[in-house]
C-alpha cells in the first residue's frame, strides 16, 4: 500500500494534470462509491482512471459470476502495474475513446462505468469527449459513478444522464463529492 502512494505520489509531481491527486482515493470513497451498486445485475463494467487498481481491486472483489471488467489507464507505468496485478482483467489507454476499447473486447455497451479521473483538470472539450463516449457506452439504464473534488461536473452530467444525484465523502483526502448518474 504504501509502494502505491508513492507510486502515485511520483506519477502526480510529474503530471498533475493528468493524475489529478497526490494519493490514491481511500477506502472510505471506494466503499461509499460502489458498496451502493447493483453487483448482482451488473454483467459488464469499466473504470475509468484505474490509477493504482484501488477501485479494482474491490470491483474484483464484488462482481458477480462472469462479470467483465475493463480498466482504462493511459499513465503507462500504471497501466503495466494493472496489466500484472490482475491479468484477468480487459484493459485500455484512453477514456475518450471508450466506445473503440469496448468494441476491441467484444463488448457494445456495458451496464456500469466507474470514474477517477480528474475532470476538473481537464478542457472543456476533453470533458465532454470523454462523457459523450461514457454514455454512449453505456447500456439504457447503465450507471456511471464517479468523483470529483467540485460540483463543477454537475450541469455537464444532467445533459447526459436522466438522474444525477450527488453525496459527499469527507473521510476522503481531500473530501470528495460522488455522482451516481443512470441512463
Amino acid at each position: 500500500m504504501a509502494g502505491e502512494r508513492v507510486l502515485f505520489l511520483k506519477e502526480f509531481v510529474e503530471n498533475p494534470r493528468k493524475v489529478g491527486s497526490v494519493t490514491p482515493s481511500s477506502n472510505y470513497l471506494t466503499r461509499t462509491m460502489l458498496k451502493q451498486l447493483p453487483w448482482q445485475n451488473i454483467n459488464s463494467i469499466v473504470e475509468l482512471g484505474a490509477g493504482t487498481g484501488v477501485f479494482t481491486q474491490y470491483i474484483i472483489e464484488h462482481k458477480q459470476g462472469n462479470c467483465q471488467v475493463v480498466a482504462v489507464e493511459q499513465d503507462k507505468l500504471m497501466y503495466y502495474r494493472l496489466k500484472v496485478r490482475y491479468p484477468s482483467i480487459l484493459m485500455g489507454r484512453e477514456a475518450e475513446n471508450l466506445v473503440y476499447i469496448l468494441y476491441k473486447h467484444n463488448l457494445k455497451r456495458v451496464d456500469c462505468i466507474i470514474s477517477g479521473l480528474p475532470f476538473s483538470n481537464m478542457e472543456k472539450i476533453e470533458r465532454e469527449r470523454i462523457i459523450m463516449a461514457v454514455e454512449s457506452g453505456l447500456k439504457q439504464g447503465g450507471i456511471f459513478v464517479l468523483f470529483q473534488y467540485s460540483l463543477q461536473m454537475r450541469s455537464m452530467l444532467k445533459q447526459y444522464f436522466s438522474e444525477v444525484h450527488v453525496s459527499l465523502e469527507v473521510r476522503n483526502f481531500p473530501p470528495a463529492f460522488i455522482y451516481v448518474c443512470r441512463k
